[in-house]
């Protein structure tokens, strides 16, 4: 059967207008050859551009998928980026060529918090699920997961020379955490209220913590270990250690030692900020030198940490003043006075540097520290702007200067109104503050103008002029080739909600907030001071209704004019005498949007009820209503010369519907926040949309046909799909519900990887069960038969054997997932599992790959495969294979480091060169030197 109409798929095509998205933090990250402090990761939607800040240009997008990012964190090494996204899942992406073949899948909502380990083999991250996870970056898989916070994790550090991890939370409390027994042994309570941020400071032997109010609290922390390496006794209220020990008062005391077994931390003093608001960021420099911090304003707060020398320093100059005014003071009295004591206080080791005022709130911040002394300071605005600083922290005053301002690419607040040129190549966007016109093609901003807060928008026919309807109640009337604003009409006393063009491109109509629906024509006047003629608008006739205009809009044959007022009604009038023709009513709240079809038929109406109905335009007849979005209906308008037509809603989403067949065609999800506007081109073949989350998303018509049997099957597969993923693992025995738990989660590709392996084992043995049989065959005929055909899978595959086939789909499953496919395995496929295991090890395939899964296997299936008669002989045999082969592999990799440790120091000795490493620092200490003379060869210029 033929299609009866065939309905074409618009897909989406590119992300603009966003500089930063509020949601996820600014980050400093270096590339090849690039200096420090030039490029900035931020956010962008479900994106991350890297921005060089010196050139104002993006110079790599890392393309997302379809949920938005919410934490950013770059290696040490810098050649990597690990991304976070609100579904939980983390990727890591490659610098050099923005390529991601890394992903975890772990936690259950948004991450918030990442952070690598010194070496960038570890990773730790929290979410809103209140857990903590640290990842294996060079095995790609889960370590464990920790749980013991009660709120959303807001930071994670690791230690550098100690395997322990600190935590923060909204729940108000810090933790230690062991990683090498995966416990928390301490939990800091010193905190009322949320903690927002903490940085370790002086060799991690200070904490410093932000909170809810306007204080830093900086906690000392003594590591044991070195306390009985000095050999002090460690005093605790009080009492030395062995007193305690001595004591026989029971239990909370012991229980403080285990506790304070590897370390003890204790308040030291706190930094009162000069905001008054809570701790919305606090960051600080690689070195632990430079700390800033900031609330919800647009103050950042920066102070320096002080070296031990310093504060000495500083100490010696506080007591040889405090001596000088005890003398004075025994001179005048001429009593005999004590030594005077100078107390070590907080504010002698860490001093404010200086505040930054910033253009508008600030949402993040990131910090670097470069050669010079100099502090560099990249900030991120709640307006969708990029900012950086730069200052000396050597000077005695520094003050920090801006060096650049990200905010071309970009409106500052939410675009509230779009349209398209009459030749579908530019796209203006009005906000609160500016109107600007894009190339659609590049994607470049080709004007931008200041304005009022804009509500509505259009091009004047021959897309020289454009016209806006404001909030204040003006038409403002500006010219695109000099980009200067010709004319601003007082034209209503209320907000112009609507302008729509005439149909003889003569006019406009205005719809406004004060009950009136205005009539305007274009004209030319001369310019008195240039005396040139330029466009106007003359006001011709009025028409007065009883509620606010929320829309108007021509019929295209020019002869009906449809009005949306405040009381849930469409008013419909003859354009010519203004006389009333219809009134449309059903709607339970407010329209908000209507269109009418190219050929005067249909009328289209969407409203705040959440419900969009189709009318005849001949009797006011409801041809049906539609249950549209799960909010707001925003925009509606029709693609020219169809009766098909799109809507935009507060939930997201963008859907296309057929006005004739009342039909949901497809869906456009894309945008993460409320979607205000969009705007068809005249061909048909381009849409554009503006949301709450400052993108403008531009969507192009394919050639690919939809078939909405098809579109439904699809969709019913995601639900499920998501409804699977959201089922709870498997209790694994011997598991507790404790501290620690499996890192990993169970999601679609999880199961879909266990599927393929039992589809594998099936496989393996329907032909096992094909070779027996014709063994059976060639015994009973006394003769060689011919061969049964191979599975046409195992052909596909290379004609690989059914075993190897097996060990194929183990290797194509993703690291980071291959513990939770195999415990989806039910327990029939495992014995025949372990014997190919054995089979696979004795040949010295993929032995680090099978014995992780063979130990894991055992670990989850312990009691069943030991009570297993049959398998005794099994384990005895991988027992002794597994032992001498992976002894083997490990001898093979000592040889071969011994070997390359061997080859560089030959090659040091013979050359005289640096190798590896060494190397790297060499050439970057050489591109300093090459600065440094051609700022030289500058000056002396």
């Amino acid at each position: 059967m033929g299609l009866t109409k065939q309905y074409l798929r618009y897909a989406a095509s590119a992300v603009f207008g966003v500089i930063g998205s509020q949601r996820a933090n600014i980050t400093y990250v270096t590339r090849r050859g690039g200096e420090k402090g030039r490029y900035v990761a931020v956010a962008a939607c479900e994106h991350v551009f890297i921005w060089d800040v010196r050139k104002g240009e993006k110079v790599l997008i890392l393309q997302g998928q379809k949920h938005e990012v919410s934490f950013l964190c770059p290696s040490p090494d810098g050649v990597h980026i690990a991304v976070g996204y609100e579904d939980g899942v983390v990727r890591i992406f490659n610098l050099l060529n923005g390529e991601s073949n890394v992903s975890f899948n772990g936690h259950k909502s948004g991450v918030t918090v990442m952070s690598y380990d010194a070496l960038g083999a570890r990773l730790v991250t929290g979410s809103k699920d209140t857990d903590v996870i640290v990842w294996d970056i060079i095995n790609e898989c889960g370590l464990y997961r920790l749980r013991g916070h009660k709120d959303l994790i807001t930071q994670a550090l690791f230690l550098k020379d100690k395997n322990l991890l600190v935590t923060s939370s909204k729940d108000s409390f810090v933790k230690w955490w062991d990683l090498d027994t995966q416990h928390c042994f301490k939990t800091m309570v010193g905190h009322r209220s949320e903690v927002w941020g903490m940085v370790l400071l002086n060799k991690e032997k200070k904490l410093l913590t932000g909170s809810a109010d306007s204080e830093l609290r900086a906690w000392d922390i003594s590591y044991l270990e070195e306390e009985k390496a000095e050999g002090e006794p460690r005093v605790k209220k009080g009492k030395t250690l062995l007193d305690e020990n001595d004591d026989d008062e029971s239990g909370d005391k012991e229980e403080e030692t285990l506790e304070e077994r590897i370390l003890s931390c204790k308040k030291a003093g706190s930094i009162l900020r000069e905001a008054r608001d809570r701790v919305v960021s606090v960051t600080a420099d690689t070195r632990a030198r430079i700390i800033a911090c900031h609330g919800n304003d647009a103050v950042l707060e920066v102070f320096t940490v002080l070296s031990e020398e310093e504060v000495q320093r500083k100490m010696i100059k506080k007591l040889k003043k405090a001596k000088k005014k005890a003398t004075k003071a025994q001179e005048d009295s001429g009593d005999q006075t004590a030594e005077p004591v100078v107390e070590r206080t907080l504010k002698d080791e860490i001093i404010r540097l200086t505040n930054i005022k910033a253009s508008a709130k600030i949402r993040w911040v990131d910090v670097q520290s470069c050669a010079g002394g100099e502090l560099k300071v990249a900030l991120l605005l709640q307006n969708n702007t990029v900012e950086t600083y730069s200052l000396k922290t050597s000077d005695r005053n520094p003050t920090a200067n801006k060096t650049a301002r990200l905010t071309l690419g970009g409106h500052r607040t939410d675009v509230r109104t779009l349209a398209f040129s009459s030749d579908s190549l530019a796209v203006l966007s009005a906000s609160g503050d500016t109107v600007k016109v894009w190339n659609r093609s590049t994607l470049q901003v080709i004007r931008t103008m200041a304005c009022e807060y804009a509500l509505c928008s259009l091009f004047v026919p021959g897309d020289r002029q454009i016209i806006l309807g404001t909030k204040s109640g003006k038409l403002q009337i500006f010219e695109l080739a000099s980009g200067s604003l010709l004319e601003t009409v007082d034209a209503h006393s209320g907000a112009v909600w609507s302008l729509c063009l005439a149909p003889d491109q003569r006019g406009i109509v205005s719809g406004s907030a004060d009950k009136t629906v205005k009539f305007w024509e274009f004209e030319l006047i001369k310019d008195q001071g240039t005396g040139q003629k330029r466009l106007t608008v003359k006001h011709t006739r009025t028409l007065q209704l009883e509620e606010d205009v929320l829309c108007v809009k021509f019929s295209p044959d020019h002869r009906l004019l449809a009005v949306s007022l405040l009381d849930c009604t469409v008013k419909i009038f003859y354009t010519d005498t203004l006389k009333f023709f219809l009134s449309l009513y059903g709607h339970k709240l407010p329209v908000l949007c209507l269109d009418i079809t190219h050929d005067s038929t249909i009328i289209a109406t969407g409203s705040a009820d959440r419900n969009v109905k189709i009318w005849g335009l001949d009797f006011g007849d409801c041809h049906r209503s539609l249950f549209a979005h799960d909010d707001s209906v925003m925009f509606l308008q029709f693609v020219p010369k169809t009766h098909l037509f799109f809507t935009a809603g507060k939930d997201k989403k963008i859907k296309q519907w057929d006005a004739d067949k009342f039909e949901h065609i497809q869906t456009l999800e894309g945008h993460h926040r409320e979607v205000w506007c969009l705007a068809i081109s005249p061909n048909g073949d381009h849409l554009v949309s503006s949301s709450h989350d400052k993108s403008l998303r531009l969507w192009e018509r394919t050639r690919e046909p939809i078939i909405l049997e098809e579109e439904r099957e699809m969709e019913r597969e995601a639900e499920f799909e998501e409804s699977m993923a959201k089922e709870n693992l498997p209790v694994v025995p011997g598991e507790t519900e404790g501290e620690a738990a499996p890192a990993v989660k169970k999601s679609i590709e999880t199961v879909k990887a266990a599927e393929r392996i039992m589809e594998a084992l099936e496989l393996y043995r329907e032909e096992t069960r094909k070779l027996e049989d014709h063994r059976y065959l060639c015994e009973k005929a006394g003769k060689e038969l011919p061969p049964p055909k191979p599975n046409p899978i195992l052909v596909a595959s290379g004609n690989v054997t059914p075993s190897r086939y097996i060990l194929d789909v183990i290797k194509k499953v993703r690291s980071s997932e291959l513990e939770v496919s195999l415990l989806v395995l039910p327990f029939p496929y495992i014995p025949e599992l372990l014997k190919l295991f054995s089979s696979y090890v004795q040949q010295g395939l993929e032995v680090e790959l099978v014995c992780r899964c063979l130990f894991f296997l055992l670990k989850i299936h312990f009691g069943q495969i030991t009570s297993n008669q049959m398998l005794v002989s099994v384990i005895d045999e991988l027992k002794t294979s597994t032992f001498s082969k992976v002894c083997q592999i490990r001898d093979v990799l000592g040889f071969n480091s011994a070997a390359l440790q061997f080859l560089q120091r030959e090659i040091e000795s013979k050359e005289d060169v640096m190798f590896f490493a060494d190397a790297t620092g060499q050439l970057e200490e050489k591109k300093k030197r090459r600065r440094k003379r051609e700022r030289a060869v500058l000056t002396i210029a």
